[in-house]
């Protein structure tokens, strides 16, 4: 009897081991700091899309499946060929930086699974560069609107990841190449338009001095105008008489009067 039951136990013991072995590394799961987990019960409640998996070690059942997830932030660079407005191709070189929701790994792992990335990621990001450059000529995404389309694609492509429960970051439009004769005529055509308008301010500069010129002669003739008006022979004999005792305060001065001018003044003659 004790020696059937040692044989069970070793049985059972060596059953367990055999387990352990096969199915340990399914078993014993360490999700490391920036990582989310998400579980698929295939015996019963299917995929838990509410329970997440926090950093730490988890047991978890041989039947069931624990997907780790990396939600830090990560990057992925895409070179593409579009059509402009005037069916131009343009090569666009876009930059995108994104993490998975935390909380929302499970919905994610439901409609895209693991390779969310080449399944969602790029697909939406190629898709509005398109539609985006679409609206736009190969000049505008060249050079006068790159900023308004930088800015239409970051827009369109976060509505529709966010919608998707990835948060993005940052878009970037690294490099927008151009056919090399199409590039050369628009930057000479840039050249040309950045000399009109130093001209056209040269020009402007030019006719507000001459204004202010003109104004400024303006006023000084309409001055004198109010001067030679106002100046009557009574204020010009007043004037006079005070700038003669004026002169006859002067210690370096004799004043002698020897009659008067014809409009009536004193004159002064000799000094030291």
């Amino acid at each position: 009897m004790d020696f059937n039951f040692k044989k069970s136990y070793l049985i059972i013991a060596g059953v367990v081991v055999v387990v352990l072995l096969f199915f340990g590394s399914s078993m014993f799961i360490t999700i490391q700091p920036g990582e989310r987990g998400v579980i698929f019960r295939p015996f019963s409640s299917g995929l838990d899309k509410e329970s997440i998996y926090i950093p730490g070690f988890h047991i978890v059942a041989p039947w069931n499946t624990l997907f780790v997830y990396d939600v830090k932030e990560q990057a992925r660079e895409e070179t593409m060929d579009v059509l402009d407005k005037n069916g131009l191709s343009v090569n666009v070189d876009v930059s995108v930086r994104f993490n998975p929701m935390y909380d929302k790994i499970g919905y994610l792992h439901e409609v895209f699974g693991t390779r969310y990335i080449d399944q969602l990621i790029i697909p939406e990001v190629r898709s509005s560069v398109r539609q985006v450059a679409g609206r736009f000529t190969a000049e505008e995404i060249y050079s006068t609107k790159r900023s308004e389309v930088e800015a239409s694609i970051i827009e369109e492509t976060g509505k529709i990841l966010e919608k998707n429960n990835i948060a993005m970051r940052a878009l970037l439009i690294r490099s927008i190449n151009l056919p090399e004769k199409i590039k050369a005529a628009i930057e000479t055509k840039l050249e040309e338009e950045q000399a009109f308008l130093t001209y056209q301010y040269t020009l402007q500069t030019a006719e507000q001095e001459a204004e202010k010129k003109r104004i400024d002669a303006e006023a000084i003739a309409r001055y004198n105008r109010i001067i030679d008006a106002s100046l009557t022979s009574s204020i010009l004999k007043q004037r006079g008489i005070e700038a003669t005792l004026d002169l006859a305060k002067s210690p370096n001065s004799k004043v002698v009067v020897i009659g008067s001018t014809k409009d009536g003044l004193p004159l002064i003659l000799g000094n030291n």
